[in-house]
């Protein structure tokens, strides 16, 4: 049984370095949500700024994953173009080899432990002492670096574990020839553990963990330099799985940014496969004669040096070799991901379907597709424009069935816009991102009460035209002119929710919402005024009341949107 809890030893190893891992990324997105949205949004006006971005970007959150995650669901929400998403992913591969330098050097500081005293307080335990003091603070941006911090020290513990719990090889003779022996086929050797590498990183969904559990076999002897070197290539393969998941919700956009991840990785791969003979002897002389860390093929100290340099000279060399074929790629990505159906129904969600980012930096995506839902439901008024002004039966019936629909959509997209906040929500979440998912569902629940006054507007024509009664010309007009001011309302409504919340000012849709109960009190005045003449239908006369209160409740929607908005800031 004893090896049944070494294997349990060694996966507990890993979910806690794992775990730091999360508790870093998680803390630092949080702490600096909005500056990483910025980055994202404003640095990567060309592919070599883009580049640098994504670098910079996966150097704080310390996860490849989190950043090409965060890539794709910004070109879901039209934040970044094809283009501009291919630079940000070559620079996530250049910044995700820092993960290998700190791994490496964290290791060569546990190898030394006998000789320099060094225990595991002295690394960890500080760190805990800066970290929790730091979330216990009420001040947000102190707590997340603080959640930084302790997730740095848990990944120091979880390194430590991992080495410990994974038993010494090098004594081994038997393994260390079989090993040896699957190792020897040449090319046949590297393709096989360069599948084996994806499939760690697959399993483990994270590439850093993946470099971690390498680089500790390496250190046990159970791994020589050029097999660990082939893991490697696959790990990076690996990692495009779950750019390739997280597209998987999204729009052909989004499909197409996670496709020119992978191909970015399975080109570099395959020319780095039948290079390897060659640049491998010259990072062993690298690292033994420059660096002066020892042999990586005969040194095990010295192999997690001559990986972690392996792994940035890999993905430096491919950044160089394939940004001048951007343009290539994202044709290629094109037409392997061809356009569905969907895309032509913009009456879906087009922006937002998946709560992989932390909040802080989904919020563009929920404001996006906050904005397209004002979108729908404006169509509305157009379409009982139309059937209040209809003289045609079939055109008629055309409009009731559209306005139908779109409400049903309106129901949809209200439900599904709730759910996805209520994700968002169920995590820690800043005092300002928790105002913004708020008004987001007060917006939402306004544009959809929307829908509803349409439809009942509708069914009241609907029942005038079943009882035979008209309009006069003037209440034709009457309701025309009201239609026409709301329009007016919708158009301010749908620019506010463009806009950065911060810089919207409501004195427009206020002044447009006075118009709109102004044209009320006329009309109902007028239409009291009448009711009795023998010349004015009674019957008109209720549908009319109906039609003009239901427009001053559409008025009503719009005006608490943008009070939402304002509200807000």
């Amino acid at each position: 049984m004893s090896w049944i809890f070494s294997v349990f030893q060694i996966l507990g190893a890993l979910a806690f370095f794992i775990y730091g891992m999360k508790l870093m990324s998680d803390g630092v997105q949080r702490a600096a949500g909005s500056q990483l949205r910025n980055i994202l949004r404003n640095m990567t006006q060309n592919t070599v700024l883009g580049v640098f971005t994504g670098f910079l970007t996966t150097s704080l959150v310390q996860s490849s994953s989190a950043t090409t995650v965060m890539t794709v669901s910004f070109v879901n929400a039209g934040l970044l173009t094809l283009t501009e998403s291919a630079g940000v992913m070559m620079g996530a591969n250049i910044g995700t080899t820092i993960t290998g330098w700190l791994i490496a050097t964290l290791q060569s500081l546990f190898a030394t432990e006998a000789s320099l005293k060094l225990s595991l307080s002295v690394l960890s335990l500080p760190l805990f002492a800066f970290g929790v003091p730091m979330i216990l603070s009420n001040k947000d941006k102190i707590k997340y670096w603080g959640q930084f911090i302790i997730g740095f020290a848990i990944l120091f513990l979880g390194l430590s574990f991992l080495k410990d719990s994974v038993p010494d090889l090098r004594s081994n003779t038997e393994a260390l020839s079989f090993l040896g022996n699957l190792s020897n086929y040449g090319f046949f050797s590297r393709v096989l553990f360069v599948f084996v590498g994806a499939l760690v990183t697959i399993i483990v969904q994270s590439s850093s963990a993946a470099m971690a559990i390498t680089m500790t076999l390496c250190m046990q002897g159970w791994l020589p330099f050029e097999v660990a070197a082939a893991m490697i290539l696959g790990e990076n393969i690996g990692t495009t799985i779950t750019a390739e998941i997280a597209s998987l919700v999204g729009n052909t956009n989004a499909k197409r940014s996670a496709r020119i991840h992978s191909l970015f990785n399975v080109i570099g791969v395959t020319w780095m496969i039948i290079l390897m003979p060659l640049i491998l002897p010259l990072l062993g002389y690298f690292v033994n004669d420059v660096m002066g860390q020892g042999d990586p093929f005969e040194d095990t100290a010295a192999i997690n040096f001559g990986l972690s340099s392996f792994h940035t000279l890999f993905n430096l060399l491919n950044v160089l070799l394939l940004i001048g074929f951007v343009k290539i790629l994202v044709k290629i990505a094109i037409k392997t991901v061809p356009a569905s159906a969907d895309d032509d129904d913009d009456t879906r969600l087009k922006y937002i379907g998946t709560a992989a980012l932390t909040p802080e930096l989904a919020l563009d995506g929920l404001q996006k597709e906050t904005a397209h839902f004002g979108e729908i439901v404006t169509r509305m008024s157009g379409y009982m424009k139309s059937l209040i002004n209809s003289t045609d039966a079939k055109e008629r019936k055309k409009l009731f069935k559209k306005i139908k629909k779109y409400e049903k959509i309106s129901d949809n997209m209200e439900e599904e816009i709730t759910n996805y906040v209520t994700k968002l929500s169920n995590k820690e979440i800043t005092p300002q991102t928790s105002v913004i998912l708020r008004t987001s569902l007060n917006i939402c629940n306004d544009l959809e009460r929307i829908g509803d006054v349409y439809l009942q507007m509708s069914k009241t024509v609907e029942q005038k035209v079943e009882n035979k009664a008209y309009f006069t010309p003037d209440q034709r007009s009457n309701i025309n002119d009201m239609i026409a001011i709301v329009d007016d309302a919708f158009k301010i409504m749908n620019t506010n929710l463009k806009n950065t919340y911060s810089k919207v000012s409501k004195d427009s849709a206020v002044e447009l919402e006075r118009k709109i109960n102004k044209q009320r009190k006329k009309l109902q005045t007028h239409n009291l005024d009448r009711i009795g003449d023998e010349d004015y239908n009674t019957k008109s006369a209720f549908y009319y009341k109906d039609l003009f209160v239901g427009l001053e409740n559409v008025g009503n929607h719009i005006i608490n949107v943008s009070e939402s908005i304002v509200g807000e800031v």
